[in-house]
């Protein structure tokens, strides 16, 4: 069976930048979920680029909220960047848009996370 998702983590000066490709499902969210919480827990402040993320249903949804809602009770902080236009429509029904910040290219997420206070 060919492998739905990949995960790469970049540490990069002031956040970390996370890449995912593929599909975020029921099968796969339980991967995602042990890498962003592991790194929301450290109140380190993350950018999860989704440019390469083909479908998401609600199992990945939820692990986004999570992800960023773990981040800000540890300090930290959880951005979205180069979302597909599928996932950011289903960020907007949802709500999460306005939970979560959601930018159109990691260089405008990286942006944004300069002007947040310090930790």
């Amino acid at each position: 069976m060919e492998q739905d998702l990949a995960i790469a983590v970049h540490r990069q000066l002031g956040h970390v930048l996370v890449t995912v490709i593929g599909e975020i499902d029921i099968a796969s969210a339980p991967q995602l979920r042990a890498q962003l919480a592991g790194l929301a827990d450290t109140g380190q402040r993350v950018i999860v680029d989704l440019g390469q993320v083909r479908f998401s249903d609600a199992a990945g949804l939820g692990v986004l909220a999570g992800a960023a809602g773990r981040a800000a009770a540890s300090g930290g902080s959880l951005l979205l960047a180069a979302a597909r236009p599928q996932l950011r429509r289903l960020l907007a029904i949802t709500g999460l848009d306005r939970y979560i910040p959601v930018t159109a290219t990691v260089a405008e997420a990286r942006a944004a996370l300069r002007a947040l206070p310090s930790a």
